[in-house]
């Protein structure tokens, strides 16, 4: 008797392991640089970093990185970045959003113009780790190690 199992399984079986892959790509030295690089500035109150908060951190780039990991054999067939994030917007905004939405919670931000340099903050670091999964993910495409 032969196993039956279903498309989607399989699929998300390829996905896991494609995702599993690229994570190898990550350092969590980078991760914890990055996320110090961008939002040290907000927290200055605090003697130390808010390990909720970089953990989230480090967990939005993660999912960021495989985002644009994900998009990324559209770059190898030949369209542009900018083309491809708009395919992903509404998932990038997603990210970007539910980062402010936990950086305003664990920082008590309440003025608006710290809200607004926070938000465009949460876009780039967002940005930048798409960017790079974007990038890997392209560059495993030309090697052929998808």
């Amino acid at each position: 008797m032969n196993v039956i199992t279903s498309f989607k399984e399989k699929k998300r079986e390829k996905e896991m392991a494609y995702e599993r892959k690229m994570l190898r790509e990550l350092s969590l030295e980078q991760l914890r640089k990055q996320v110090y690089e961008y939002f040290s500035d907000f927290y200055y109150t605090h003697r130390v970093f808010p390990s909720s908060v970089e953990d989230s951190c480090i967990d939005i780039a993660i999912e960021a990185f495989l985002l644009g990991a994900s998009y990324s054999r559209f770059g190898y067939y030949g369209e542009s970045v900018t083309t491809v994030r708009r395919r992903c917007a509404r998932e990038e905004k997603y990210l970007v959003d539910t980062l402010f939405d936990v950086l305003c919670f664990w920082g008590n931000i309440d003025d608006s113009l710290m809200n607004e340099s926070l938000y465009y903050a949460c876009e780039h670091y967002v940005e930048r780790w798409w960017v790079e999964g974007f990038e890997k993910g392209k560059k495993r495409w030309r090697l052929k190690l998808r």
